[in-house]
């Protein structure tokens, strides 16, 4: 019987604060806008943009579209400032030979390639799903019930791995197992 574990990218098996925050904070001061480090952790990180952005842009759809695209291109720049989660990397390692491995992420397919490329940790998947590849971000369950179905897996015979809290809502709403990520 096949199995699953469905791991988050921001904040599970990255720590990525930073890189998004300087690639926000630059995208955002390009606008004339600034962004504060605490307002981000607190109010903007692993929520998306389209929550977060109107807010400091006053609502202004062209500046949130220029800044998410302009924030994809400048997350490479800044990942030099990511920290691995190691000892998860170690147990979806360990799992490999039980478990198929899935990556599901609100994040862009761009920054999601570019993290798992610069650590070499790409191959460790045997599917990755995105923002890109989804049309309803997490509390919605759509992105786990999608790698589910590809894998033809029950929801009791999958793991997953989540910090969010609309990460675990999602998780918990189809009936799987679900690993909490506090610290990286």
């Amino acid at each position: 019987m096949m199995k699953l574990a469905m791991i988050d990218l921001d904040g599970t098996l990255f720590d990525t604060n930073e890189v998004n925050y300087y690639a926000y904070k630059e995208a955002l001061q390009e606008k004339g806008f600034d962004l504060d480090y605490l307002f981000y952790k607190e109010e903007c990180n692993g929520r998306h943009y389209k929550v977060f952005l109107p807010d400091l842009v006053n609502n202004d759809e062209e500046i949130i579209e220029y800044v998410h695209n302009r924030k994809k291109n400048l997350y490479k720049k800044y990942l030099d400032k990511a920290i691995p989660n190691s000892h998860l990397f170690n147990i979806l390692e360990s799992l490999k030979d039980t478990y198929k491995i899935a990556l599901v992420t609100t994040a862009s397919k761009k920054n999601t390639y570019d993290i798992l490329d610069y650590f070499q940790k790409t191959e460790l998947f045997d599917l990755i799903l995105t923002h890109d590849d989804i049309k309803n971000s997490k509390p919605n369950p759509e992105g786990f019930l999608k790698a589910l179905h590809y894998f033809q897996v029950k929801p009791s015979d999958a793991l997953v791995f989540e910090d969010s809290k609309v990460g675990i809502e999602a998780a918990l709403k189809i009936g799987c197992s679900v690993f909490k990520i506090e610290k990286i």
